[in-house]
């Protein structure tokens, strides 16, 4: 299964760190090609090689760390050439400000993509979890939770599998309207991480659970 990751913002550099190191070969892809080459040499990167967009695309699993604002026009743009692959949506539709959102209640992130590529399978994970989280995802002993959702079974099941060996708990999160509640929890926990001084180190962890081995 070719993968490859879109931007290098905040999140795209965390998302690096945990998933280049559980495959053998993985595409990432910024608008400027030459930002890529010199993050994988100052990080000694062995396995990941810089891609267009445009290559990216060609991936099976994809997964666009940019804003929402700006993942639902490349989504537009590129309809046919999305279809049947997976992409994981990380997006929160959040203001530029991060002091509210930019779609009603009711509406995801998530969904709202999913209706713009219908014959694309959108999975949503990594929703939940603030940039900084990716350099030390446990934190006094205990594992932050990752939420993958979908309304496709199967291509939820293909990226939790694809995902068990990173240092995160990953969390069945149900179809894909649960994001209405977990994009809007994001914000929340910004608020409280600001409140008590440790944002942007803030995610979630669910007590009481056993998850089958």
């Amino acid at each position: 299964m070719k993968v490859s990751l879109i931007g290098t913002g905040r999140m795209g550099k965390g998302l690096i760190k945990i998933i280049s190191p559980i495959i053998s070969e993985l595409s990432w892809a910024s608008r400027n090609v030459e930002v890529v080459k010199e993050i994988i040499l100052e990080d000694n990167l062995v396995n990941v090689f810089p891609v267009s967009y445009e290559e990216a695309l060609n991936a099976d699993l994809i997964i666009p760390a940019l804003w929402y604002k700006d993942l639902i026009p490349l989504a537009k743009t590129n309809e046919e050439k999305l279809a049947g692959k997976i992409l994981i949506d990380i997006t929160n539709p959040f203001t530029e400000d991060f002091t509210d959102f930019t779609l009603e209640w009711g509406q995801s992130a998530a969904e709202e993509l999913q209706k713009v590529i219908p014959n694309t399978k959108i999975v949503g994970a990594f929703k939940n979890t603030y940039f900084q989280v990716f350099n030390e995802p446990v934190f006094e002993g205990l594992t932050s939770d990752i939420y993958v959702t979908s309304d496709d079974e199967a291509s939820k099941e293909i990226v939790m599998d694809f995902l068990k060996p990173i240092p995160f708990r990953l969390i069945d999160g149900g179809n894909l309207k649960n994001n209405r509640t977990i994009e809007r929890m994001t914000l929340f926990e910004r608020e409280i991480g600001l409140r008590y001084g440790n944002y942007p180190y803030i995610s979630n962890r669910i007590f009481g659970i056993n998850l089958p081995n």
